[in-house]
């Protein structure tokens, strides 16, 4: 459900916590046992996307994306990855995703992507005219004459405006190259979407979406507020108040992200629960829920703060695909008195 705001100071919205109560708000949360088990949140929409399914006789089944193809060649056509790679996977069920290799290509529609480069890789699209890529105008490099560069507007300008995120993205059509890249180290990652599924995407991580599939905004649900003093309070949001999401209402459709560093998915079966830090966060299916949790070390010092040593997590609830990147900032906490917060849970060491 979407989260009720009140107006605060200088006329800005701020959650409205008395609004929030039967959510988990206010402050403090339930204290549970390691071990315990979570009942997911409402899932957002439909199942995940299912287990790649065994793929007919003389057709490759990808193991990352799901897709079938026949003679793929090196590659999967539908996300990228290598045929010849093995899993690597740790004892905690994460999987590497496989670093999409120099000069791999992406089928979508008539028009493909080829990924070039390795440390800092550019997308190269070549679009036939009968397609159209959408993206953010800063993760632009190159484009040819026969590319038309048009602007596609979208809902909630005035929130995304108090976010701090885009008011537009820009479309391109047309035919001939165009080329896309983000100015950080790390790795493309190709999401195929099916018919009917979607993923939601951490702000800022996405390059370029085809023209096949539908983009919205959602509210990301995880917040804390934190009050320092008598009068001055403070909403923080550690995931962005904001999530990117991608579906495919009636064609299948492709979304590349920049992962920082490498990337790492694990699947989660229903009801399964993992916590990861907040901003690692790369993309996460619709079915998986998310909720807080805080972690209070005990045996050290409590300084001025009222809770001394606190560690913020983001736990997830299967089932569904969670996917991570290895290079993330740190979470932002001032440490100051909690106030409330979005559902939440709390251990104390």
């Amino acid at each position: 459900m979407p989260m009720p705001f009140r107006r605060g100071r200088f006329g800005l919205p701020i959650p409205d916590l008395a609004q929030l109560a039967g959510l988990g708000g206010p402050f403090p949360p339930q204290q549970v046992p390691p071990g315990t088990s979570f009942a997911a949140p409402p899932p957002a929409s439909a199942a995940p996307p299912p287990a790649a399914a065994p793929a007919p006789p003389g057709s490759y089944s990808c193991p990352w994306c799901s897709m079938v193809s026949q003679n793929p060649g090196a590659s999967c056509p539908s996300c990228g990855a290598p045929v010849d790679v093995r899993a690597i996977q740790d004892t905690s069920g994460w999987t590497q995703l496989p670093a999409v290799k120099d000069m791999a290509k992406i089928q979508f529609g008539q028009s493909t992507c080829q990924i070039e480069g390795a440390v800092v890789p550019v997308a190269d699209v070549a679009l036939d005219g009968g397609e159209s890529v959408y993206f953010m105008h800063h993760t632009l490099l190159y484009v040819d004459p026969g590319v038309t560069i048009g602007v596609m507007r979208m809902r909630g300008g005035f929130s995304r405006m108090l976010a701090g995120i885009p008011l537009v993205m820009v479309q391109a059509s047309g035919k001939g190259h165009i080329g896309f890249s983000q100015d950080a180290a790390g790795e493309i990652v190709a999401l195929p979407i099916q018919v009917g599924t979607g993923v939601d995407v951490r702000e800022h991580a996405m390059l370029i979406a085809s023209s096949a599939t539908a983009y919205d905004f959602s509210m990301s649900g995880i917040w804390f507020m934190t009050q320092k003093g008598r009068d001055e309070q403070e909403t923080h949001f550690p995931m962005g108040q904001f999530l990117d999401r991608f579906t495919a209402p009636q064609a299948p459709g492709l979304v590349l992200l920049h992962a920082k560093g490498n990337a790492f998915v694990r699947r989660l079966g229903p009801g399964e629960t993992m916590l990861i830090k907040p901003t690692a966060l790369l993309y996460k299916d619709l079915s998986v829920g998310l909720q807080l949790h805080f972690e209070h070390p005990g045996g050290t010092w409590k300084s001025w703060r009222s809770w001394g040593n606190r560690y913020l997590w983001l736990r997830c609830i299967g089932p569904g695909r969670v996917a991570v990147e290895s290079a993330f900032v740190p979470v932002e906490d001032p440490g100051f008195d909690l106030l409330g917060s979005s559902p939440a849970t709390r251990w104390q060491w």
